[in-house]
C-alpha cells in the first residue's frame, strides 16, 4: 500500500516536471527545409514584448485584402509549413504570416502560455504594420494549440475573423481525458482555457474538427464552439478525420466560402 502511494506521488512529480516537454514536444518535430527551393517568402525576425527574439516567414500576395496570422500546432514549426502556407496563399488569394512562438524553430526562449500569447500578439502587430492595417483587422487562423493561442489573441486584441482547426476547450480538459487517473486539473500551469476566452470574441468564426480525432476528442471542439458568442459562426464536422489526418473536401469548400465573404 505504502509503495503504491509513493509510486503515485512520484508519477505526479514527474508529470509536473515534464509538463513543458509533454505539452510542447519540440523533440518530435520532423526536420524541415529552412532553405526551400522555389518558395517565395520574406524571412522575418521580430521581438516579443519581453525582448525574446522570434522568427517567422511572410507570404505576400500582391493586392490581397485578407491578411492571415497563422498559429501552428505544438508539433510543427515554420520550416515544416512553408509549402502549405504557399498553397493557402495562392488558393485563397491571401497574404499569410506564420511564426514560431518561443522555443520553436529559430525563435529563442522556452515555451510557456503567457510568453506564447505575447509572442502571438507581437506577430499580429508585425503583420498589421507590414500590411498597413489595424491589428484587429488581421484574420487569426489556429490549429490545435495554435487555436488556443488565436482565441486568446482575438479575445484580448481583436480580430477580423477567426479560423479554428482541431482545437480544444482547455488543456486540463484534454489532459484529464488522457490521464484520467491523475489529478491533472490541479497540476497544470499552462491551461489555455479557450472556453473562457472565446466568450470575449464576437466576430466571424469558422471552426472544424475531425470526428475521429484521437488527440483532441471531437466533443471538446464542439463544446468550444457552443461556448462561442461569435457571429456569424459555423462548425464543420469532418467525418472520420483524425487529429493529424488531411481535412475533407467539405471543409475546404466552407473555408473558401468563409474567406471569400471577408473580401
Amino acid at each position: 500500500m505504502r509503495a503504491g502511494v509513493v509510486a503515485y506521488l512520484l508519477i505526479l512529480l514527474l508529470m509536473m516536471w515534464l509538463e513543458t516537454t509533454l505539452l510542447f514536444p519540440r523533440w518530435a518535430i520532423a526536420p524541415g527545409d529552412w532553405h526551400p527551393d522555389g518558395l517565395v517568402y520574406e524571412d522575418v525576425c521580430f521581438t516579443s514584448s519581453d525582448g525574446t527574439r522570434l522568427h517567422g516567414w511572410y507570404f505576400d500576395q500582391p493586392g490581397a485584402t485578407v491578411h492571415v496570422l497563422y498559429c501552428h500546432g505544438n508539433g510543427e514549426d515554420v520550416a515544416a509549413l512553408g509549402d502549405y502556407m504557399d498553397t493557402l496563399r495562392a488558393r485563397h488569394d491571401i497574404s499569410l504570416f506564420v511564426f514560431d512562438f518561443r522555443g520553436y524553430g529559430r525563435s529563442e526562449g522556452r515555451p510557456a502560455e503567457t510568453g506564447i500569447i505575447a509572442d502571438a500578439h507581437a506577430a499580429q502587430l508585425w503583420l498589421a504594420e507590414r500590411a498597413g492595417i489595424a491589428p484587429q483587422d488581421i484574420v487569426l487562423w489556429g490549429r490545435s494549440i495554435g487555436g488556443a493561442i488565436a482565441v486568446q489573441v482575438a479575445a484580448n486584441w481583436g480580430a477580423r475573423a477567426m479560423i479554428l482547426e482541431r482545437t480544444f476547450t482547455s488543456v486540463p480538459d484534454v489532459a484529464a481525458h488522457h490521464y484520467w487517473w491523475l489529478p491533472v486539473r490541479w497540476l497544470l500551469k499552462n491551461r489555455f482555457d479557450s472556453r473562457r476566452w472565446i466568450a470575449a470574441y464576437h466576430g466571424p468564426l469558422l471552426q472544424s474538427h475531425g470526428t475521429a480525432d484521437e488527440v483532441v476528442p471531437f466533443e471538446f471542439g464542439r463544446q468550444l464552439f457552443e461556448a462561442a458568442v461569435a457571429s456569424p459562426k459555423q462548425f464543420v464536422a469532418m467525418s472520420g478525420v483524425t487529429h493529424n489526418g488531411p481535412s475533407d473536401q467539405d471543409y475546404y469548400t466552407e473555408l473558401q466560402r468563409f474567406i471569400e465573404r471577408l473580401k
